[in-house]
């Protein structure tokens, strides 16, 4: 068994991508039901965006963007942890990276600041290139 600090963060951003979940239904339902909208009306993708408010699309846009980007983090982190190097450093990093996307979710299913949201997608990028090198650094044996 694989027994690895970085396996927390990983858990902690899989449980948040189900809060967004919940959050983009709690939201979505009511508005459609509202708007009168039958689910068989919006087979076509963007349909929503057409006809239900921003604030309520910004959480089924971000659900989309937690199943992006932190894919490749999923997969770095569960080979940092089979190779035995998902503690310290890594998992430390892991942990920024789960908190920076936390962060994004919040800014972009609130008041969803563009610049804000740029900002924190790009420190997450950064923390999960580093994360990505430190793989590499085994994978290639670079130390």
């Amino acid at each position: 068994m694989i027994d690895a600090e970085i396996l927390r963060p990983v858990i902690v951003l899989l449980a948040w991508t189900m809060v967004m979940w919940l959050w983009m239904y709690v939201t979505r339902i009511p508005a459609m039901t509202k708007a009168q909208i039958a689910a068989d009306e919006v087979r076509r993708t963007g349909t929503l965006d057409e006809r239900l408010p921003e604030q309520v699309q910004w959480k089924a846009h971000n659900y989309n963007h937690l199943h992006e980007q932190p894919t490749v983090f999923y997969a770095v982190c569960l080979v940092l942890a089979m190779v035995g190097m998902g503690d310290g450093m890594n998992a430390f990093l892991a942990w920024i990276y789960v908190g920076l996307r936390i962060l994004h979710s919040l800014v972009q299913v609130t008041a969803n600041k563009v610049m804000v949201r740029f900002v924190l997608f790009a420190l997450s990028s950064v923390v999960l290139i580093a994360l990505i090198f430190h793989a590499a650094i085994w994978a290639f044996e670079l130390s």
